[in-house]
């Protein structure tokens, strides 16, 4: 919780629908016992100026003691813009709780440093990396209006991946149909969970290293199913092997020699899993997973008739079965299996080869 004296804000994050979350929740924290329909002003659109930001924020509150002013998309305005801004922020007026928030572009930032100064940076989003975005999903869910057992939450995780934008409105959902302080279980969600969510690329390459096909085949149509374009999804496959091969037979001893080598910086995590999955393959499987990379960039680009996704899904299925057999399996269950879709017929061999 955000403290409530301060002059200025600034709420940021990559998801709207959190940070419109956050805005919301620290606004009406702001407010209090006062009515908002007198207390808030709220600036959005592309219309707006900065000028008529800092002149709501120099006008006393005509009822209450204080005037909330929300300043939406604040990225788009250039260093120039915020000049005022700025200015107004090194004497701000006692009366004004500013609301920024971020959106429209970078941050200027003049304008960060001067919020930092005199005020408080709210990250509305949530965090990029596994263990992080886990915890803070852990977080939102215990302070949620029901309580959801330990197989919910797993469901939950899973099934959201990166759309995590989505929990704020499944637990409103599940809270209308239970009731607040409920116990939710695993069949309490199901009916509530919609779409599967995408996932970041990095589920995609761990499924394909652990041999799981059938994760990683599920992985691939969630990327695909979130808008990921299929030259992208290969890219990432390609700079996944990359990293490999340049480690296959380096004689890197460990991963900090594979970091240096890779020339990986902060943590060492990235380099460890590469540097076990170059010895896990060895030269030939590594040899023909680049093949099967250059194969299926030849069709993604004309080179055979096959639908990107078809394209995909073989590359997919052939690299998670490169290694050594008797890999262990994920204890996930694909909802798909890496058989051809019906319909999908053509008389060009596949890429790759049998």
């Amino acid at each position: 919780m955000a403290p409530k004296d301060l002059p200025v804000y600034l709420v940021r994050g990559d998801d709207p629908v959190l940070t419109g979350d956050a805005v919301r929740q620290l606004v009406t924290e702001l407010v209090g016992d006062d009515d908002p329909a007198f207390a808030v002003e709220d600036l959005a659109g592309d219309d707006y100026e900065l000028a008529a930001v800092v002149e709501a924020a120099q006008t006393p509150p005509f009822f209450g003691d204080r005037r909330v002013v929300v300043a939406r998309s604040v990225g788009r305005f250039s260093a120039q813009d915020v000049a005022p801004l700025i200015s107004y922020l090194a004497d701000p007026l006692s009366t004004t709780a500013l609301v920024l928030v971020g959106g429209g572009g970078q941050i200027a930032r003049g304008l960060l440093d001067a919020v930092k100064k005199s005020g408080h940076v709210i990250d509305g989003g949530a965090p990029s990396g596994g263990k992080a975005r886990q915890s803070w999903l852990t977080a939102q869910l215990k302070a949620a209006p029901v309580n959801l057992d330990a197989n919910a939450t797993a469901l939950v995780a899973a099934h959201l991946g990166e759309d995590v934008g989505r929990l704020p409105s499944l637990l409103e959902l599940l809270t209308a149909a239970h009731g607040e302080g409920a116990k939710i279980g695993e069949d309490d969600v199901v009916p509530f969970l919609g779409e599967a969510g995408g996932v970041a690329p990095w589920d995609l390459t761990d499924a394909i290293d652990r041999g799981d096909t059938a994760a990683a085949l599920e992985n691939l149509h969630r990327l695909l199913g979130s808008g990921r374009h299929p030259l992208v999804i290969l890219a990432s496959l390609h700079n996944h092997y990359t990293r490999i091969l340049r480690l296959e037979g380096s004689g890197a001893a460990d991963e900090k020699a594979a970091a240096e080598m890779l020339g990986i910086t902060g943590s060492t995590f990235p380099a460890r899993k590469a540097l076990s999955q170059a010895r896990r393959l060895g030269h030939d499987a590594m040899k023909r997973a680049i093949i099967l990379l250059a194969d299926a960039d030849l069709a993604l680009k004309g080179a055979i008739e096959w639908p990107d996704g078809l394209v995909l899904e073989v590359l997919v299925a052939r690299l998670s079965r490169l290694g050594p057999r008797g890999a262990p399996p994920s204890k996930r269950t694909g909802t798909r299996s890496g058989s051809t879709p019906a319909g999908s017929r053509s008389r060009s061999r596949s890429p790759g080869g049998p």
